[in-house]
């Protein structure tokens, strides 16, 4: 399998072939790698993040760039916090959610839930989505301040309130989710019940495929 390159980069070998840098895809895009930071809920860097960088299927982001025109209309803009996910990722978030002796970021990511049932709620899995290529975490950005949309609850926060259903937001958190979660379903992606930052691409080109190069 042949590997893609980056604006730059050619010869270098990054990514398998079906999979893009997004940023040089969609114009516009902001990328905001929490997992390439201390700035998450497993308080370090993840293991396969070497750079903050979003790949994904290309069919993945061509549905992201028909989103990113339209939102345009509404001076608004995507920003990205992960997209494809190493395999090794998701088995450093296992181990992280075994080890119920670390608490150090249940104050931010989990103060309503047990760290103990994190695997039970959904909120942690033992494979991911985001392995395959076409899952992605996004918000919106007004792109006049580029100040994110209020959706009523941060992205990754493990509590009820994320739901996209949850009725507690106030009316304007909701109607910007529902604004998302419409603009995402009607460019072919479908979301997560737990998460109002999730989306997946129904029609994904790796439906069972998990991937484990690192992010570079």
């Amino acid at each position: 399998m042949g590997c893609a390159t980056s604006n730059g980069q050619e010869g270098v070998r990054l990514a398998p072939d079906g999979f893009v840098r997004v940023s040089d895809h969609v114009p516009g895009l902001i990328e905001d790698m929490r997992y390439h930071t201390a700035d998450n809920f497993v308080g370090a860097l993840v293991d396969g993040y070497e750079a903050p960088v979003c790949w994904l299927t290309r069919e993945a982001a061509d549905g992201l760039m028909d989103v990113q025109a339209q939102l345009a209309g509404f001076g608004l803009g995507l920003k990205v916090f992960d997209c494809y996910r190493p395999v090794r990722a998701v088995a450093h978030f296992g181990r992280w959610a075994r080890d119920l002796e670390d608490q150090s970021t249940k104050p931010v990511y989990y103060p309503n839930v047990d760290k103990a049932d994190l695997f039970k709620l959904g909120y942690i899995a033992e494979r991911s989505g985001h392995s395959r290529g076409s899952t992605m975490d996004l918000t919106l950005i007004d792109i006049a301040t580029g100040e994110e949309v209020d959706m009523g609850s941060p992205f990754d926060l493990f509590d009820p309130i994320s739901w996209p259903s949850d009725p507690r937001p106030t009316a304007q958190q909701r109607a910007n989710r529902a604004f998302f979660q419409t603009l995402m379903k009607a460019h072919g992606f479908k979301g997560l019940k737990e998460e109002w930052w999730h989306f997946t691409l129904v029609d994904e080109p790796f439906p069972d495929t998990y991937f484990d190069f690192v992010i570079r």
